[in-house]
């Protein structure tokens, strides 16, 4: 039996906001945040727009694939993928971000939004880890039960609404976006798939990302004046410096677990945190800088959206060939990190 990923989506919000356009409304250049993280351009949602309406463009588009459709036309994509829906067996969502505060999940937002009535959903936090926590946590619920054969893995965040746009040290770092995976449980006996996953977390760490204000450790209060809504906070050094020993040792977890041989690996899909982390993991690690893929130029720190957002586009533009050997990588709030091991 192999848990192998037959569909990729990704979908971000139409507006595509420069370094330039945000240092004309802050203090920052398009050289800083370049030279510190990489990033280029971030994509923002309108008012309108939350979690789940990202989650469902990225599915529909993964459903489509898993389905056999991979064009352009829109109405042929959503009769796809309706149709697809209704043989999904489970969904994962990974955000922080997501539609409403504790219930209803947006998972069951998505999966009534996409038709699949036959699918188990539920959300995860697991922060900018919560793909790789998902994609395993989806494979053991198909695993341990016969009767479940497909899953959907979604990470999907709204970060734009969380964010403090007068904090220039955070405001920069993140965009918008969702993507998402099919995968599905097969007869093949053969190295492929979804091989290993390993999954780990530091909560001593918890303070250095963190949204305080609204939950139970620290809640609204009766008479309260509110001037700003939960926001991101960070110690971008502590965060720095986490994730760089997360990403390494996660890295060199599982080369040992997986025994692979580096020159074996074709690809490693980083969560597109900062260029430096990955630059110094790259260091650190012996492996080069090639073998990482990046696209955190285009899209900035989408979060749990980050892996699946880049795996849709590896996918889409041919740079994942059948059989190649792929890790992904993350590290985020929580705190928490770990990695996937996966034959294409």
């Amino acid at each position: 039996m192999a848990i192998e990923i037959t569909g990729t989506g990704r979908a971000v919000p139409n507006k595509k906001v420069s370094n330039d356009d945000l240092a004309a409304k802050i203090e920052t250049s398009d050289e800083w945040i370049r030279s510190h993280t990489g990033i280029g351009y971030r994509y923002i949602a309108d008012e309108s727009i939350a979690c789940s309406d990202l989650a469902c463009e990225a599915v529909k588009n993964a459903l489509a694939m898993a389905a056999g459709y991979t064009g352009a036309d829109l109405a042929q994509r959503d009769l796809a993928a309706a149709g697809f829906a209704e043989t999904i067996d489970v969904i994962i969502l990974a955000t922080v971000t997501a539609d409403y505060y504790g219930t209803p999940s947006t998972s069951c937002v998505v999966q009534d939004k996409i038709g699949a009535r036959n699918a188990a959903a539920m959300d995860i936090n697991a922060a900018c880890t919560g793909f790789i926590y998902g994609l395993e946590t989806a494979a053991g619920l198909l695993t341990i039960d016969d009767q479940k054969k497909r899953a959907l893995v979604i990470g999907a965040e709204v970060l734009s609404k969380v964010i403090n746009w007068d904090d220039r040290a955070t405001c920069v770092l993140f965009g918008d976006g969702a993507g998402a995976v099919v995968i599905e449980k097969t007869g093949r006996q053969e190295k492929t798939g979804l091989i290993k996953s390993l999954l780990f977390a530091d909560g001593s760490g918890s303070d250095s990302l963190v949204m305080r204000r609204g939950g139970s450790r620290n809640p609204f209060k009766k008479g309260e004046i509110v001037n700003s809504g939960i926001c991101v906070e960070m110690n971008g050094q502590e965060v720095y410096n986490f994730a760089v020993k997360a990403m390494t040792s996660t890295i060199d977890s599982l080369i040992k677990a997986g025994n692979i041989n580096i020159n074996d690996i074709d690809r490693i899909v980083p969560h597109q945190a900062n260029a430096r982390i990955v630059q110094a993991a790259s260091k650190r690690l012996g492996i080069p800088l090639e073998k990482f893929y990046l696209n955190i130029e285009e899209y900035a720190n989408t979060s749990s959206a980050t892996i699946p957002i880049a795996l849709d586009e590896m996918n889409r533009s041919g740079l994942l060939r059948k059989g190649d050997l792929i890790l992904t990588v993350g590290f985020g709030g929580g705190l928490t990190y770990g990695g996937n091991i996966i034959y294409w």
